[in-house]
C-alpha cells in the first residue's frame, strides 16, 4: 500500500470537503448535481465539475491507499463478465471476486473471448502473488481454454449455478449505471468502477449476518480508515 500523503497542493477547498465529496459520490447512488445541492445546503458552493475533476483526480488515489486483503492460497476466485453498452458499442466488464464477494480485479475489455479471459487471470494471478484453491465460472468455454494457459494445475469448476457470488458483484454497478444514464468512454468507466468498487468494499460489511453493533463498528472503523486515506484530520 502506498503511504504518501495526497497533495492537496493548488485546491481551494480543504481536504475534508474535497474528500466528503468524493466519498459521497462514489458512496451512495447520487448524481454530481445531488453531491452539488448536498453540500450547498452546508453552506459549501461549488460546481458538480470540480466534483467531477475531484473524483477523477483523487478517486484513484484513495482507492490504491485503501487496505487490501491478504491473498490466502485457499482463496476461491469467482470469475464473470457483463456487457456494458458504451457509446452504442458493447463492452465487457470482466470481474473476479473471491470466496467472501471481495472484489479482486476488473478490467473493461471489449472482446469476450479467450485472449480476454486470459487477461483477467494474468493480471489477477500478479496482482495476487498466489494462485487460488480453486476457480468457479460460468459456462463461457473461454475461461476453460485461458484457465489451462495461465494456471493449469488449479481446479476449475464451470457451472452457473456455482458462480452466483460474481454474478450478484454486477447488481451494485448495474444501480448507478442506471443513475448515470451511462459511461462516456471504457476510460471512464474503467476509472470509475476502480474506486467506486474500492470506497464499497471498505464500507459495506462482508458478512450480512452481523449483529447491529457489529454493523456500527464496521463503519465507525471504515470511516477511520477513509479519512486516514484521505489525510484528512479526524
Amino acid at each position: 500500500m502506498n503511504t504518501s500523503q495526497i497533495s492537496y497542493k493548488r485546491h481551494r477547498f480543504p481536504p475534508e470537503i474535497i474528500a466528503h465529496a468524493v466519498w459521497l459520490y462514489y458512496r451512495f447512488p447520487l448524481s454530481l448535481r445531488h453531491v452539488e445541492e448536498m453540500l450547498l445546503e452546508r453552506g459549501i458552493v461549488v460546481s458538480y465539475e470540480t466534483i467531477r475533476r475531484w473524483g477523477k483526480n483523487f478517486g484513484p488515489d484513495y482507492a490504491r491507499r485503501l487496505r487490501r486483503k491478504q491473498p490466502s492460497r485457499n482463496d476461491v476466485w469467482h470469475l464473470d463478465e457483463v456487457a456494458i453498452t458504451i457509446a452504442g458499442r458493447k463492452h465487457w466488464l470482466w470481474r473476479a471476486v473471491d470466496q467472501d464477494g471481495y472484489v479482486l480485479d476488473e478490467i473493461v475489455q471489449s472482446r469476450r473471448n479467450t485472449k480476454a479471459a486470459k487477461r483477467l487471470l494474468t493480471r489477477l494471478l500478479k496482482k495476487q502473488g498466489v494462485a487460488p484453491k480453486r476457480i468457479i465460472t460460468d459456462k463461457l468455454r473461454s475461461y476453460g481454454a485461458a484457465r489451462r494457459q495461465v494456471l493449469p494445475d488449479i481446479e476449475h469448476r464451470s457451472h452457473k449455478g456455482l458462480n452466483n457470488r460474481a454474478e450478484n458483484s454486477h447488481v451494485p454497478l448495474r444501480k448507478r449505471e442506471r443513475m448515470m444514464q451511462g459511461f462516456r468512454s471504457p476510460g471512464s468507466l474503467q476509472r470509475f468502477i476502480s474506486t467506486f468498487s474500492a470506497v464499497r468494499i471498505l464500507f459495506v460489511s462482508p458478512h450480512s449476518k452481523r449483529s447491529a453493533a457489529h454493523i456500527r463498528l464496521h463503519r465507525l472503523n471504515a470511516f477511520a480508515r477513509w479519512k486516514a486515506v484521505a489525510g484528512v484530520i479526524a
